[in-house]
């Protein structure tokens, strides 16, 4: 008997030792591992930084990816850093282009418009191509609030990249323009992330809707349909002087997103004190407009020819800016 209570004994309490230990480990686990997964959100952009660095090669020439992250838990909140290929540090800092993909909210990937890396990289730019949540999953504000929380992450990680935080342009296609562009008049998403009235050069909105109430298209009706407020949804409304300059390009043969959203606009800002000037190409329809910027449609240079200077202009030097060049 003497043997057999050794025996159980000293195999029992160990075992329960262990399994309390155990349940001890997984609960802090538990309790800790939501705060872990947060903080390791938060430093995925940091932690992701040099494995991202590689040329790609593609029609329109080299680029130099140095970022593709996630700046958000969802997979549609990511974004990709392109600065030119034969980038130097002594070129360093680079002004940099965010742009914002189309799509009707519902639809569309930064992955596959490197090729706007491609056309504006070599023009000594760090291009970001920025992504956003799409419908379903998001309504309006959601892309605002995540075109915000993209240029968060530009603000406190591009200029370790290469890029010049402090000369940021917003620039984006249809849907997307219409994300940039409410992003540079409504105040209120990049004051939700920290971030000044001032943290935009200058925003290029191409064949974007500005003036699209009541909802009459399907796309509108679901990513917008439920606002509270649906008139404050348009960036007509939130025209105003004091904000970054606006480059509106639109293609006249567009019957998706017709040109009398530019045109509106551009009045509307010139009234309210900031002179815009919409920028019309003729024969240019909705899709032609950013294939323009894609090779072999780039043989038609009326859209980069409005965009470079315009790029050129609001990213300059404060010395260059006032001495007119």
């Amino acid at each position: 008997m003497a043997d057999a209570s050794i025996l159980h004994g000293t195999t029992r309490k160990p075992r329960r030792r262990w399994l309390t230990w155990t349940l001890a480990v997984l609960a802090l686990l538990g309790v800790g591992g939501f705060f872990l997964y947060q903080q390791a959100l938060a430093t995925e952009a940091v932690a992701m930084l040099d494995g991202a660095d590689r040329l790609l090669h593609g029609g329109d020439g080299a680029i130099r990816e140095v970022a593709a992250v996630r700046y958000g838990s969802d997979p549609a909140q990511k974004l990709e850093m392109f600065p030119p290929a034969d980038a130097e540090t002594a070129m360093w800092p680079l002004p940099i282009v965010v742009f914002i993909h189309g799509g009707g909210w519902r639809s569309g990937d930064p992955h596959d418009y490197r090729f706007i890396a491609r056309a504006l990289a070599p023009q000594g730019y760090a291009v970001v191509l920025a992504g956003y949540r799409l419908y379903p999953k998001a309504q309006y504000p959601g892309m605002l609030e995540d075109g915000a929380a993209a240029l968060r992450w530009v603000a406190d990680h591009a200029g370790k990249l290469g890029g010049d935080p402090q000369r940021v342009v917003l620039m984006g296609h249809s849907a997307g323009a219409y994300n940039a562009v409410m992003l540079g008049l409504d105040q209120r998403w990049l004051a939700a992330q920290g971030l000044s009235a001032n943290a935009l050069r200058g925003v290029v909105g191409l064949a974007g809707p500005y003036d699209f109430y009541p909802f009459e298209s399907e796309a509108t009706r679901l990513s917008f349909g439920k606002a509270p407020n649906p008139e404050e949804t348009q960036p007509v409304v939130h025209a105003r002087a004091g904000g970054p300059p606006l480059l509106l390009v639109h293609g006249i043969a567009d019957t998706r997103v017709r040109p009398r959203n530019s045109v509106e606009l551009a009045r509307t800002m010139t009234r309210a004190g900031a002179p815009t000037r919409a920028v019309l190409l003729d024969g240019v329809t909705h899709e032609g407009l950013i294939m323009m910027f894609a090779r072999p449609f780039s043989r038609d240079s009326r859209a980069f020819d409005a965009v470079l200077p315009f790029l050129a202009k609001v990213t300059a030097s404060p010395a260059v800016q006032a001495s007119g060049r």
